[in-house]
């Protein structure tokens, strides 16, 4: 059954779609070149519109996973028969959610943004239809239809007064793009925050029992490339407005660093930075804030050029997939320093960001950072940054559970509450808004972090891989402020040598085992729970380097904000040395993926003795990965010898 309503109207004159960056495969254009909000510019011609509601049936498998929900990008194109009107589905179902969870009121403001893979301009096109059909009068784009996350998010919370009550992201994060590669939809909430599970398990139940979509046929494609301000009418009823990218999030960046100090800091003889953003949707916002606000040189950018296959790059910013970055940084494939590299020669600092620019990777000469550590190292250094420096320091902090416990020991030193969450940045964004959407404790400003490569604050509600990178700057900038002109510089390396002169070092590294068998990698989960969490640990056997299993258990939160329970979270494998020294190990199965299950083995183990120090993460935690192996059957059960990535 097919309904049909017929409106005539003005929308603005439309060229053909394009990815609109420098690129020799994908377009010339570049349309990150506006630098402030654009008014008039507006080309109309008349045209007709038809609303109509399209039937359609169920499609199994949409479930969001911890952001969003991901999939080959052929599944999202409906390449398939069963697969059909994939991205309508979908979208019906978020905005059913969305409508549902806004008293039974249509939305009135949505962002549509996304990181420029492959699918982005096609996807927004059909998104901006489904939610003209459904009513939404005002539909924002960045221009190119290119913003990263943490630049959706601070859009959400800042334009207009924070009118836009939603944003719709079309990003699979740091997994390939281009064709046969990965795509995905997000949604994120009101305060910016990506959506909780309510939302999402909510959003899936109406994915299967979906019967028609809401769409408009006739309406010519919105010209992304359009200058910012520009207008155009979907419908009576629906306008799409194009918008600078930058606006919010440069607002909010300002709001947390003292730019003018930075620049300035930025011209100091030694100083350099290299930042990789690795052809993903960051590139434009490092340019725009490390050159064209800071004044560095375009020589510090490096892939910041988005393109639709990330320029056939992993655009996931760790030691594997940023190894440009990490051997321009004097490091070895597996973090160690690269001892035949001059120090003199080498950027100050290093980062790389992932696809939609909300990770990162920090380094300096010689000296990979973990991002347990970054997280760690910045709440000790507070002072440097003004965000918290004005306030007196963070009022809470928080990690997810299987990153490092190297933040719980300076939040214990430094006297900030401190939390342990479940993976996923929805779960940070309770503690950050617990005084304005509960009227909860203020825990604000707050710091937070994943070993995923993701740190933030709450200047928006998800990770932000600029942020972070500004962080560092700001902690070089306050351990040089006494080094005087001419003398060598006060090094990342240095920094962190001190700090684990003073807490101890957390060795830390994670095994990823990509693309198992869900069957099997279930099978390996399961036999933890029964032969560890619930078996008799004295009956393990100690091997022979004397390390032995203490405790096992299934990771489980309740959330000190709202009360929600989460289960089933990662499995805890605690285990002791000869010398009583503790050390973990987590398994958890990874939702971040779009095919198999990524098995992540997390390992932790706390040295104090400063003479360990310099040995590389690997090579220290190597006997301990060797023993949980073991233990689990992982070769047995998986038919994997070796992980695909250690990071």
């Amino acid at each position: 059954m097919t309904f049909h309503t017929t409106i005539s109207l003005l929308a603005l004159l439309c060229c053909s779609s394009s990815y609109g960056f420098s690129h020799p495969t994908f377009g010339k254009r570049n349309a990150f070149q506006a630098k402030s909000k654009v008014t008039g510019g507006t080309s109309l011609h008349s045209t007709t519109s038809t609303f109509v509601e399209l039937e359609t049936s169920p499609i199994a498998g949409m479930r969001p996973g911890t952001s969003g929900l991901r999939k080959k990008v052929e599944v999202w194109q409906g390449v398939d028969k069963e697969n059909k009107n994939y991205v309508e589905n979908f979208i019906q179902s978020l905005i059913d959610t969305a409508k549902e969870a806004n008293d039974g009121q249509q939305l009135d403001t949505v962002i549509v943004a996304g990181d420029g893979r492959y699918f982005n301009i096609e996807a927004i096109q059909i998104i901006c239809r489904v939610l003209a059909g459904n009513g939404v009068s005002n539909i924002w784009i960045p221009r190119g239809g290119i913003m990263s996350t943490p630049a959706v998010s601070a859009a959400i919370r800042r334009l207009e007064g924070g009118k836009a009550q939603g944003g719709i992201v079309l990003t699979a994060s740091h997994n390939p793009g281009g064709p046969g590669e990965d795509f995905g939809i997000k949604y994120n909430e009101g305060y910016g925050q990506p959506a909780g599970e309510e939302f999402t398990e909510t959003l899936y139940e109406k994915s299967l029992e979906l019967k028609s979509f809401k769409t408009v046929e006739g309406s010519s494609d919105i010209n992304l490339d359009a200058e910012a301000g520009s207008t155009f009418a979907v419908t009576d009823t629906t306008t799409v407005t194009i918008i600078d990218p930058f606006e919010s999030y440069l607002e909010a960046l300002k709001s947390c660093f003292d730019f003018d100090a930075l620049k300035t800091f930025g011209q100091r003889e030694g100083f350099s930075i290299l930042m990789d953003a690795m052809h993903g949707a960051g590139g434009p916002f490092a340019r725009r804030v490390l050159v064209e606000e800071l004044g560095l040189p375009e020589s510090s950018l490096l892939r910041c050029d988005p393109r639709p296959d990330f320029g056939k790059c992993h655009p996931d910013p760790n030691l594997v997939y940023a190894s440009d970055l990490v051997k321009s940084m004097g490091l070895n494939a597996d973090g160690s320093p690269d001892e035949s590299t001059d120090m003199t020669s080498l950027p100050t600092l290093g980062a790389a960001n992932d696809g939609d620019g909300d990770r990162n990777l920090i380094a300096g000469g010689q000296c990979f950072v973990t991002p347990s550590d970054s997280l760690a190292m910045i709440c000790d250094n507070w002072e440097s940054i003004p965000h918290f420096a004005k306030e007196g320091g963070p009022k809470g902090v928080a990690r997810s559970m299987p990153s490092s416990a190297a933040l719980d020991v300076v939040a214990a030193a430094r006297g900030i509450p401190c939390f342990s969450t479940p993976t996923g940045w929805k779960f940070f964004g309770n503690l950050m808004s617990s005084k304005e959407m509960f009227d909860g404790t203020d825990y604000t400003p707050f710091l937070c972090g994943e070993e995923s490569f993701g740190t933030g604050s709450d200047h928006i509600r998800e990770k932000d891989g600029l942020w972070a990178v500004l962080a560092w700057m700001s902690i070089l900038m306050k351990a040089n402020e006494n080094t005087p002109a001419g003398q060598e510089l006060v090094s990342v390396k240095d920094i962190v040598k001190r700090h684990w002169e003073k807490y101890g070092r957390h060795f830390y590294c994670r095994y990823d085992y990509e693309a198992v068998e869900s069957d099997a990698a279930n099978k390996m989960m399961d036999l933890i729970r029964d032969s560890f969490v619930s078996g008799d640990l004295s009956s393990v056997p100690v091997d022979d380097l004397g390390i032995q299993l203490v405790d096992a258990v299934e990771f489980a939160y309740t959330d000190p904000v709202d009360g929600t329970e989460t289960s089933k979270q990662g499995l805890i494998m605690t285990f002791e040395y000869p010398s009583g020294d503790a050390s973990r190990v987590i398994f958890r199965l990874s939702g971040t993926g779009s095919a198999g299950a990524t098995i992540r083995m997390y390992l932790e183990k706390f040295e104090k003795d400063t003479s360990k120090h310099d040995e590389s993460a690997p090579a220290a935690l190597k006997s301990l990965a060797d023993r949980a192996v073991a233990l689990v059957k992982m070769e047995e059960l998986t038919g994997r010898k070796e992980p695909t990535v250690i990071t």
